[in-house]
């Protein structure tokens, strides 16, 4: 708006000055409505588009000189910074050459010359490498800000499948457990049981008729039912799941509960948790469960991640949401408890309340 308006009043400026008794010309407003008309639509063009209707626009000025005289020479600085404005590859310092054409003695003067000229610079300048530079700038931490948020969401995509992926391999795993329990206690503890059911009918046949053999049939019995039960106790001890498949089972589960309540929780691992030994899952779940359950009840979060690293000799779990935080801590229960769990395995507790509450377990493996 401001260059459209410098244009207007140079055109203007030149009207005036090269009118005579009997006003302007009809050949130069003509020039002039055909300059303003020409420079005003380049702004709609592409740049190509733009730098033909410039040069257009550059004639037209001539023709602009050389019928109105030198009272137009203003003019064509504005013209000449409106040609350079279509080159980005120009520095700035050229944007202060123009100031040469000032020294050309015309009837305007000197001093007219240079500050009109000065001013087109700095107007010029500051539009073309500050107002332009900063909303590339603008542009830039958009794009950035934009790729932060597709990052994010993708990540947050990925970590509820990979939550969910394992909510299920883990459901799975039961189930076929389940199964495989079942299959294998029918076939060992079912022919197990209908043996003893038979020889059991044949003794109470036999009892009056033949106590010798009915009491010889009653300890085949106890014998095959407490063979049968060191199988159960076999298959038991076979079957049952290791420590730390349940306890994963466990914070995959505390995650969904806390999804299902409103407040996103993710669970994350690094390293091996092999190395972890069943003493330690059993400190890891109970503060990780009061962790969360205090988050729960007073941090007012959104958000909270668990994240847990195994080292080489140290784990370290973590427990963060992104509540109101607290300005000191007082042990209650709950962090008492928190406190004698992880003493107890010769690990230490530290909390961080500057950004939500954030608790953190060194435990040595």
């Amino acid at each position: 708006m401001i260059r459209i308006l410098l244009m207007l009043m140079l055109c203007c400026y030149g009207m005036l000055c090269a009118q005579d008794k009997t006003g302007v010309s009809f050949l130069i407003l003509l020039l002039v409505s055909f300059y303003i008309g020409v420079m005003s639509l380049k702004e709609l063009l592409t740049v190509k588009r733009k730098k033909m209707l410039s040069f257009v626009g550059v004639i037209i000025y001539l023709f602009l000189i050389y019928f109105g005289g030198e009272e137009f020479y203003l003019l064509g600085f504005f013209t000449l910074y409106e040609i350079m404005s279509l080159f980005p590859s120009i520095s700035f310092p050229w944007y202060f050459l123009p100031l040469i054409g000032t020294f050309i003695e015309t009837s305007i003067g000197f001093l007219l010359q240079l500050v009109v000229t000065f001013m087109m610079a700095i107007v010029y300048i500051q539009h073309n490498f500050v107002v332009t530079g900063y909303q590339r700038l603008m542009k830039e931490d958009v794009l950035v800000e934009q790729n932060l948020k597709k990052d994010m969401a993708v990540k947050e995509y990925a970590a509820k499948a990979e939550l969910k992926r394992n909510m299920l391999a883990a459901e799975n795993q039961i189930l076929e457990e389940r199964a495989s329990l079942s299959q294998t206690l029918h076939d060992k503890l079912g022919h197990n049981i209908n043996g003893s059911i038979y020889q059991l009918e044949g003794v109470k046949i036999l009892m009056d008729k033949d106590p010798e053999k009915s009491r010889s049939m009653i300890q085949a019995v106890i014998d095959q039912l407490r063979t049968g039960m060191d199988e159960i106790r076999a298959i038991l001890r076979k079957e049952r799941p290791e420590k730390k498949e349940l306890a994963l089972l466990q914070l995959y589960k505390l995650c969904e509960d806390c999804n299902g309540k409103g407040v996103e929780t993710v669970f994350s691992k690094e390293g091996d948790i092999s190395q972890i030994s069943d003493e330690l899952w059993e400190v890891i779940l109970d503060n990780a469960f009061e962790a969360v359950s205090n988050s729960m009840k007073y941090a007012k979060c959104r958000h909270i991640d668990i994240n847990l690293v195994i080292m080489n000799r140290m784990l370290r779990c973590s427990i963060k949401d992104d509540g109101i935080g607290c300005k000191e801590i007082n042990d209650g229960m709950g962090i008492s408890g928190m406190r004698q769990r992880v003493r107890k395995v010769n690990g230490t507790l530290s909390f961080e309340t500057e950004a939500g509450f954030m608790v953190t377990m060194l435990l040595p493996m």
